[in-house]
């Protein structure tokens, strides 16, 4: 029997390993040396609050939903006035405990921390499973079409 008795918590340095077991099932992809940057990157950045934000919703001891907030600056714009936006990504629920509304706590624990850092918005980039979720918070389906290069 799964339990609901979830709480939020920020994560710390304790919890590395525990959510990059979670952020694997976020990647289909079997290349392993992501893990070891993944975990430096996270002890980096884990206690300054300033930057990074990692909310996480814990079921009696066990991590089974998370989030990351990143700081990002930029040159400020109409839509993005002091030129401080934050990237939400890794939002993630173990399957057995989806349907409780842990990614929405997640989710907006992260926006309550942008707006307490005054950021200007929270830009993500939204899977179709996910997109529901930050509809039903706020989030507007954009314009802009994303694009990358690979380095």
């Amino acid at each position: 029997m799964v339990s609901d008795r979830g709480s939020l918590r920020t994560a710390n340095v304790d919890d590395i390993d525990a959510l990059v077991r979670l952020w694997e099932l976020l990647f289909d992809e079997g290349d392993e040396a992501w893990k070891g940057h993944a975990r430096e990157w996270f002890a980096r950045y884990v206690d300054n609050a300033d930057t990074a934000w990692f909310p996480v919703i814990d079921v009696d001891g066990r991590l089974v939903a998370a989030a990351i907030g990143t700081l990002e600056l930029t040159v400020p714009t109409p839509h993005c006035l002091r030129g401080r936006a934050v990237r939400l990504s890794n939002v993630i629920t173990l399957p057995e405990y989806r349907g409780r509304g842990y990614g929405t706590q997640v989710v907006q624990d992260v926006e309550r921390w942008a707006r307490s850092i005054g950021a200007d918005r929270v830009d993500l980039s939204a899977t179709p499973d996910g997109r529901r979720l930050y509809e039903q918070v706020g989030f507007t389906l954009t314009s802009a079409p994303r694009m990358k290069l690979m380095l």
